[in-house]
C-alpha cells in the first residue's frame, strides 16, 4: 500500500466512536474557570441534581469515574472480605476489580445470549450461602431486566448494584435505567454518550448510602470542602474512618450538565442510525445485530454486531475487510475470566460469554456520523458476501 494511499484512508477514516462536543461546553468550562472555583464545587452539585432529575432517582454522589463508584457502592453496602459478589465476566475489566478493592471475591456468571446481561436465571446458577451482591450490566446501553433480578436477589439478602456504566438515555419499564436500582452507577467517558472527560456517578434511592458516599469521595471528612471553603471561620473536621479521594471538579460537572441537555437528541440519533444498520443487516445472513429488549430501549451506546458461523467471514476477517474500507470497528465486549489478572479465578462454563466475545464487533456509530459515512459502513458490510 502506497503512502499516498495510506494518507487519503487516514483523512477518510470512519471512526467507531466520537463525543458530540460544541461551543456550548467551552462557554461553560470558561466560565468556571472565570469563578475562580474549579475543583468540587457548586457546578457538581448542579450537576448532580440535574442528573438525579433526568434519571428519576433520589440522590446522585458525582465521582472520578464509574470504577470508583462500583468501589464505594460496594463499600456503603456493606461488602467486604469473605463476601462474594456475581459480577458477568462478559463486561470491561472494572466490574470484575471493584469487588477485589474490597477484599470479596468476583464469582463469574454467564450472560443470556440475545442481549448479553445478567438474567436472574444466570445468577441463580452460581450463587452460594457467602454471596453478598451482584454487579449486574446494561452492556453496550442494553438495558437489564432489574426487575426479575431484584425479585430473586432481595429475597434473599442480595444487593443488586446496576452497572449502568453504558446505558445513560436507555429505558427499562418505561422508566429512565437506574430508576428502579437501590444503587447504580454510571460512567462519563468519551466512549459513553453522555462524557466529562472523565468522570462518574453513584445514584441510590437510600439516603444514608448517599451521605456516606458523599463522605467517603473526600477522604471521609466530616466537614466537605465546599462547606469549608464557604466558610469565613472553617470549622475543625475529623477523619472519621478511611475514605478516599474520588472526587469530581466543576470543570468537568459543567461539561456534564451540558452533555446532559444534549441527551435526548444523542439518544434519537443514535437509535435513528442503527435502525438504518438494523434494515441493511435483516438482508445479510450470518449477521445479528443487537436490538431493544422486549422490556425497555437502548441507546446504542454500543452498535454491536454478532457475526454467525453461517457468514463467510469470522469476526477477525470482518474487522479486517471493514479496516480495508476505512473503517474502525472494535472488537466486541471483553471476557474478564480470560485476562491475566483474573484467569486463576475458578468458575462455571461461560459458553454464551466465551462465544459473544470471540464472535461481536462494534460498528461505528455517533451523533455527527453522516449518511454517506453510514451508507460507506452497510455498503462495506454487504460487500463480505461478494467474491
Amino acid at each position: 500500500m502506497s503512502l499516498d494511499h495510506l494518507a487519503e484512508q487516514q483523512l477518510t477514516r470512519i471512526n467507531v466512536m466520537q463525543p458530540w462536543l460544541g461551543e456550548e461546553e467551552v462557554a461553560a468550562v470558561s466560565e468556571v474557570l472565570r469563578s475562580g472555583w474549579v475543583a468540587q464545587g457548586p457546578r457538581v452539585a448542579e450537576f448532580e441534581a440535574a442528573f438525579a432529575a433526568s434519571q428519576q432517582v433520589a440522590h446522585a454522589v458525582a465521582l472520578s469515574s464509574c470504577t470508583t463508584a462500583l468501589h464505594l457502592a460496594l463499600v456503603v453496602a456493606g461488602v467486604g472480605p469473605g463476601d462474594e459478589v456475581v459480577v458477568p465476566s462478559f463486561s470491561f475489566v472494572a466490574t470484575t476489580n471493584a469487588p477485589t478493592y474490597v477484599g470479596a471475591t468476583p464469582v463469574f456468571a454467564d450472560v443470556d445470549p440475545v442481549t448479553g446481561n445478567l438474567t436472574a436465571a444466570t445468577i441463580a446458577t452460581v450463587v452460594t450461602p457467602r454471596t453478598r451482591a451482584v454487579i449486574a450490566v446494561d452492556q453496550g446501553g442494553v438495558p437489564l431486566d432489574l426487575r426479575a433480578i431484584r425479585a430473586w436477589c432481595d429475597p434473599l439478602g442480595i444487593t443488586v448494584v446496576e452497572d449502568a456504566a453504558c446505558a445513560a438515555g436507555s429505558t427499562a419499564h418505561g422508566r429512565p435505567t437506574g430508576s428502579e436500582a437501590e444503587i447504580a452507577t454510571w460512567s462519563f467517558h468519551p466512549r459513553k454518550l453522555l462524557t466529562t472527560g472523565e468522570g462518574g456517578m453513584l445514584t441510590t434511592s437510600r439516603a444514608d448510602w448517599a451521605a456516606r458516599a458523599r463522605r467517603l469521595r473526600e477522604h471521609a471528612m466530616s466537614v466537605s470542602a465546599a462547606d469549608r471553603h464557604a466558610s469565613l471561620l472553617a470549622p475543625p473536621e475529623s477523619f472519621d474512618e478511611v475514605g478516599f479521594n474520588f472526587r469530581m471538579t466543576d470543570l468537568q460537572a459543567a461539561v456534564g450538565l451540558v452533555q446532559l441537555g444534549r441527551l435526548p437528541e444523542m439518544v434519537a440519533r443514535r437509535r435513528e442510525l442503527a435502525a438504518r444498520y438494523a434494515d441493511a443487516v435483516a438482508a445479510m445472513p450470518g449477521l445479528r445485530l443487537v436490538g431493544d429488549p422486549a422490556w425497555g430501549t437502548t441507546n446504542y451506546q454500543s452498535c454491536w454486531l454478532e457475526v454467525l458461523p453461517e457468514h463467510p467471514m469470522d469476526r477477525e476477517q470482518m474487522m479486517e475487510h471493514l479496516a480495508a474500507a476505512g473503517i474502525s470497528a472494535r472488537r466486541g465486549i471483553m471476557a474478564a475470566h480470560r485476562q491475566p489478572a483474573h484467569a486463576d479465578r475458578p468458575h462455571v462454563p461461560l459458553p454464551v460469554t466465551e462465544r459473544l466475545t470471540d464472535a461481536t464487533l462494534v460498528l461505528p456509530l455517533f451523533h455527527q456520523m453522516t449518511d454517506a459515512e453510514h451508507q460507506r459502513v452497510c455498503d462495506a458490510l454487504a460487500s463480505a458476501w461478494r467474491p
